[in-house]
């Protein structure tokens, strides 16, 4: 029989307390942020019908906290009946981004070609953004399943940046600088970000300049945009998950530096 070390029993009992955590039900009750509302406002108050860019600029490492993110702000959108033009600048988060557009489509009885569309991954992310400033039917001739541009209904009246609302690059890099650059900047199109939460800090200037429009991040961003719609998600289970083996790990630093300073007075007594 394999005994148990210390560290064996201390990985079990996070893991306890993770699990536990994640089926207590108990929502925390977390602040919204200026940033998330700003998005979710902006999200709010455009036409039913808009078009909106949704980009899946992430790697599968980053799944934990991209996937809330992303579901919380796709379901906004399909929410008020905007329409969804997603696509990939990262191979990895080509398909994850499909199968979170389709099965939130689902919940909403949104119809593919009509309510959302899916470009699929192009390589070379920034000829990528330049040549949709110019045309998005010469970028993306056709979506991720092989289906003419002009076979599409949403694209018909898709030609450039001017006929989108906002492009929304959920990530896990820096993509977002790149979006600014060549999209923002060059064809004035208006971008937002949801990210990473350790990637916040190197894009909170762009939010002071006004380049980046808004900016939510980590699994605290995807709870406090849970909150605004009013719906449960893995952004509130995660932040529970996490505030709980966060307290855990506390709790075993104080217990191992008690510990330890008993050693040793009893050490220096022996001596």
């Amino acid at each position: 029989m394999i005994s148990l070390s210390t560290r064996h029993w201390s990985f079990l009992g996070l893991f306890v307390v993770v699990v536990v955590a994640m089926l207590s039900g108990f929502r925390p009750d977390i602040p919204v942020t200026s940033e998330t509302r700003k998005l979710f406002d902006y999200i709010d108050s455009l036409p039913s019908g808009s078009v909106l860019v949704v980009s899946f600029d992430h790697e599968a490492s980053a799944l934990p906290e991209i996937r809330p993110l992303a579901q919380a702000v796709v379901r906004h959108a399909f929410r008020k009946g905007h329409r969804l033009i997603g696509l990939a600048l990262m191979a990895e988060g080509t398909v994850i981004g499909y199968r979170l557009m389709e099965q939130t489509a689902r919940e909403f009885d949104r119809t593919y070609g009509r309510d959302y569309v899916y470009l699929g991954f192009k390589p070379q992310n920034i000829a990528t953004m330049l040549s949709m400033g110019e045309s998005f039917s010469q970028t993306f001739p056709q979506d991720y399943f092989g289906a003419p541009y002009d076979q599409l209904d949403l694209m018909k009246g898709v030609n450039d940046y001017r006929q989108v609302a906002a492009v929304i690059s959920i990530t896990d890099g820096n993509m977002p600088t790149y979006w600014i650059e060549y999209a923002g900047a060059r064809f004035g199109v208006r971008i937002c970000s949801a990210m990473t939460a350790v990637m916040m800090t190197q894009f909170d200037p762009y939010v002071s300049s006004g380049q980046l429009y808004s900016l939510i991040g980590g699994l605290r961003g995807a709870a406090e945009y849970e909150r605004l719609l009013a719906v449960g998600g893995g952004g509130a289970r995660g932040m529970l998950a996490q505030s709980a083996s966060h307290i855990y790990i506390i709790v075993l630093v104080i217990i191992g530096n008690v510990l330890y300073f008993r050693t040793g007075r009893k050490g220096r007594g022996t001596v």
